[in-house]
């Protein structure tokens, strides 16, 4: 689904993704761990068209889609989430959602005077799909809320549900679980796997918590001071030497000669 060739993203002086690559598969729900600062979000953000990249390439099913624009790589179903959500405070629950289709003809003054009808129709339709995706997340209590009032993990959620009212390919998530108490978590988890499973959508997830990425997550990528360090299962990564010492600053072979 992604590919990842050999990714530079300089600010200055600090090289905050220096050569990534990787991959993503179809159907996947990809980790992405490593310690703060590792270039995680600025990968996320690289890819998704907020930063171009200072040098390499991003492919979306084999399509060149380096330095696209959001907009752009929205409209071809490549959506991200983001470590604070991002929601019309004063809107309900339910419209947050309606908004986020593009090219409403209510957007357009000459279509509310002259196309009333099919207005009300799309708005309609939007509706109805709005509540759907509320009663998947489980959150039909919450449908006329203002979205500023929810939890921080119910608008984790909340921003999962935005992915669900376009036709979306793959969905970056970051740090998802951030300030999620565990019960809510494992509510977003289960809509992750349920997604993944029932609806073939293609994630890629950063979160700190290992025990999230160990139940969610095949394959799991760490990075460290911008670059891929190691791939692999969740075990075989949490094991694996080079991330040890990138997470603890101290490897099996120091801490054997310390002991």
């Amino acid at each position: 689904m992604i590919v990842v060739e050999n990714l530079h993203k300089h600010f200055g002086g600090i090289h905050a993704v220096d050569g990534a690559s990787l991959r993503i598969e179809t159907g996947s729900i990809t980790g992405l761990i490593g310690p703060n600062g590792a270039g995680k979000s600025t990968l996320f953000n690289v890819i998704a068209g907020l930063f171009p990249p200072t040098s390499g390439r991003v492919f979306l099913d084999g399509q060149d889609i380096t330095g696209l624009e959001p907009h752009q790589l929205f409209a071809q179903g490549l959506l991200r989430t983001f470590q604070i959500a991002h929601e019309f405070s004063t809107l309900s629950v339910r419209d947050n959602l309606m908004m986020v289709p593009g090219n409403q003809q209510g957007e357009s003054l000459w279509s509310t005077w002259v196309h009333r009808t099919a207005v009300r129709e799309q708005e309609r339709a939007l509706r109805e799909r709005a509540d759907e995706v509320i009663e998947f997340l489980q959150i039909a209590h919450l449908s006329d809320a203002p979205a500023g009032s929810l939890s921080g993990g119910q608008k984790k959620l909340l921003e999962l549900g935005r992915t669900m009212m376009v036709d979306a390919k793959v969905v970056f998530l970051d740090e998802v679980g951030a300030g999620v108490n565990r019960t809510l978590l494992n509510t977003i988890g289960d809509a992750i796997i349920r997604l993944n499973q029932e609806r073939g959508y293609t994630f890629c997830v950063i979160e700190h918590d290992m025990d999230f990425i160990s139940r969610l997550c095949d394959p799991v990528i760490c990075m460290a001071e911008g670059k891929v360090l190691a791939q692999g299962s969740a075990q075989e990564v949490k094991s694996n030497e080079a991330v040890i010492e990138a997470y603890l600053g101290t490897g099996l072979k120091n801490r054997e000669a310390q002991a």
